[in-house]
């Protein structure tokens, strides 16, 4: 920021924070617990034992701020960050510390997961004073909820230090304080078009445009190792899916190969479970080799749909193996009893990170005997171990690809044996609270496995998971954010009606089944009337009847998770065409207008834009099946990577827009392709179908 005294008040506080001294651990004090004992975030309730005195975010506490004209402390985090579970060690475990931020602070614990609404909001203030985000994010805020300072990992010695400063400062410099505030809180509330510059596009979509998203994306690919060309690295689903559409339209092999390379070097990886299946989050180094072991279902739902396209592209049963130990790891690990999806697997156990996953050469010749030998050869196990402190990551070689049946036996003997010896020691822990968005995202995922692999289990999990939603977590319309012990919370943002009104298309493409479809057109129609922004022509991530905070939202740029409002104008563009609603299509189109002019200079953050753009540049096809068979026709058809495709049907009549003058004849199913409503001649093949859309 350009204000002197903001700049100054950083000054004084980096300063006054720099020693190397550390404080004296003391006892902590488990008999009394703080505010957070009555929530139910996993994440809230480790600190609800700290001998800070936290508050969860809500009336209580800001009002006690604004009473004893005390600042806010707020920090953010989530069950699995490693560096979170680190400082709440270090700094809000130890007495001295928690002392010094009860006397001077009113101390807020936030769930990044319960309320990104917040978490968005103070990590956007960090980055406008100019500091890099990440979790824990720490922010100082005035009574009145504007933020004049904050950082992420603090050292035990820096963390007290700066808490006394902070305090100096708000007393001594309270005018300068408020002014950063009230500069900072301004530049927070700035509109998007005009923070980063948007300027509608007029033009015709066009194919050579794509093209040039493409050659500025591709520039970024790292040809020896996959992905992107840095480190750490992240699974990034949308960008390699961003490619498999691409080479659909524009049969760029170069497109399609990188993300098939991308796909095996990730799996192959030890940022992927050989042993339980699942992927964590990123891996520390530029080899996906190192992983940071927690576990995120977001990430794992959509690279399910991601590997599932690969698997209907070439058929290599490499993808479809990574779908069914990924479905297993579902299954065993992050299933709830009641029918939804666990949020996240902890990377630490016993303290440490990466304990559950890792192994001493000793312990794996302990475990597999004389199956050991082949191991070494096929996981990369040394000795002296491949990773920290004699420990072994298991990962593979692309040489590995090659193996033959008896191979691939071997290697799920070796997998089993060494899956029951891990499951006996002291497991991570399970953030147990079930989020609609996230797990909407699952259900895609899971139902694209589904119509790649025709095997039953993946849809009577997405069906599952889906009814729980249906049950628990939306009432009428409205959806709620989070469940956990019987109760849900916290009504959701346009993350979960986006990813739920996506996950119910799909199952009606999947399915065939009328009730996802209508559910899905009217959680389409209450989130316009609730988050649509007239003036921007985007959607605000929260509701209009949301909390007031001291700014409001809208998320644009797409990140491991796509931005809610890509996703969002993705679902009025299918929406519009399966309920032949043109509202729906003029809402999309102007949604991509807003961010069309950056789409080529800023690919990797809007990528899921990108898709959406190129999907615009020829019709989307229209594909009815009518029929006795339909179901039968659907899956075949389902086979086939069709990237620019609505798939509708019935066994009988219908009253649904695109489906209601195609009446079935008696002992024979039908299917029409179309575009724009214009339809091909009528084929009662899948083949001739195939062929008509090519």
């Amino acid at each position: 920021m350009k204000n002197k005294t903001f700049l100054l008040l950083g000054v004084l506080i980096l300063f006054t924070s720099m020693t190397t001294q550390g404080q004296n651990q003391k006892p902590m004090n488990k008999n009394k617990p703080n505010h957070l004992i009555k929530s139910t975030s996993p994440y809230l309730l480790q600190h609800a034992y700290n001998p800070v005195n936290w508050y969860p975010w809500g009336k209580e506490a800001l009002e006690l701020a604004k009473k004893q004209d005390k600042p806010i402390l707020v920090s953010i985090g989530y069950s699995s960050c490693h560096w979170c579970h680190v400082m709440e060690k270090e700094s809000f475990e130890n007495d001295s510390i928690a002392d010094i931020m009860n006397q001077y602070f009113i101390n807020i614990k936030i769930d990044r997961e319960e309320r990104p609404d917040l978490d968005q909001i103070y990590m956007d203030a960090l980055q406008a004073m100019g500091q890099n985000g990440g979790w824990p994010l720490n922010v100082f805020l005035t009574p009145d909820q504007k933020p004049f300072y904050g950082g992420t990992y603090f050292p035990p010695n820096n963390w007290a230090r700066l808490l006394t400063s902070v305090n100096r400062a708000f007393n001594e410099n309270r005018e300068g304080i408020q002014s950063s505030a009230d500069k900072l809180t301004a530049i927070l509330s700035t509109n998007e078009l005009e923070k980063y510059g948007f300027v509608p596009d007029k033009n015709p979509f066009e194919a050579v445009y794509v093209d040039e998203i493409y050659k500025s994306f591709s520039s970024k690919f790292d040809l020896q190792k996959g992905g992107l060309n840095k480190a750490p690295k992240f699974p990034m689903p949308s960008n390699w899916k961003f490619l498999l559409n691409y080479y659909y339209t524009s049969q760029n092999e170069e497109a399609l190969n990188h993300a098939l390379f991308t796909l095996k070097k990730i799996a192959l990886g030890g940022i992927y479970d050989h042993i339980g299946g699942g992927f964590a989050r990123y891996s520390t180094d530029a080899d996906w080799f190192a992983p940071h072991f927690e576990k995120m279902l977001y990430d794992n739902g959509q690279l399910l749909e991601l590997y599932a396209d690969a698997f209907k592209i070439t058929g290599d049963t490499f993808y479809k193996n990574i779908l069914s130990e990924t479905y297993q790891w579902l299954e065993r690990e992050m299933s709830s009893p009641h029918g939804g999806l666990y949020s996240a697997i902890d990377a630490d156990s016993e303290g440490e990170e990466g304990k559950f996953y890792v192994w001493t050469a000793a312990e794996l010749e302990a475990a597999l005997e004389k199956k050991y030998p082949f191991a070494v050869s096929m996981f990369n196990i040394t000795q002296k171990g491949n990773w920290e402190n004699g420990n072994n990551i298991l990962y593979k070689e692309m040489a590995s690809l090659t193996e033959n049946e008896e191979h691939f036996d071997k290697i799920q003997d070796i997998k089993s044996e060494l899956l029951n010896v891990r499951n006996k020691r002291a497991k991570p822990l399970t953030d147990t609270k079930i989020l609609a968005g996230w797990n909407a995202m699952t259900i895609s995922g899971l139902l694209n496995a589904y119509e790649a692999t025709c095997e039953d289990k993946y849809l009577d999990m997405a069906l599952k998971t889906a009814l729980f939603l249906e049950k628990n977590m939306i009432e009428g319309n409205l959806i709620y954010r989070s469940f956990k012990d019987g109760k849900k919370s916290g009504t959701g943002y346009l993350e979960d009606y986006a990813f739920v009104i996506t996950a119910f298309i799909d199952m009606y493409q999947s399915t065939f089944d009328e009730k996802w479809i209508l559910k899905a057109n009217q959680l389409m129609d209450y989130t316009i009337k609730n988050f649509w922004d007239e003036n921007e022509s985007l959607f605000y991530f929260t509701s209009h009847n949301s909390e007031q905070l001291i700014a409001r939202k809208k998320e644009i740029f797409d990140n491991v998770i796509p931005s809610s409002n890509s996703q969002m104008a993705i679902n009025l563009h299918n929406m519009g065409i399966i309920m032949d609603n043109s509202d729906y299509m003029e809402r999309s189109v102007k949604m991509i207008r807003q961010v069309t002019a950056l789409l080529k200079s800023e690919s990797a953050f809007l990528i899921n834009w990108a898709i959406l753009y190129n999907q615009k540049i020829k019709p989307t096809a229209e594909i009815v099946i009518m029929g006795e068979k339909a179901e039968e026709f659907r899956k075949e058809l389902s086979l086939q990577f069709i990237s620019n495709a609505i798939l509708m049907g019935s066994k009988t009549e219908s009253d649904m827009p695109l489906l209601e003058y195609k009446l079935p004849k008696k002992g024979e199913t039908t299917i029409y392709v179309c575009y724009n409503k214009t339809c091909k001649l009528p084929v009662n093949s899948v083949s001739m179908a195939i062929k008509q859309l090519q």
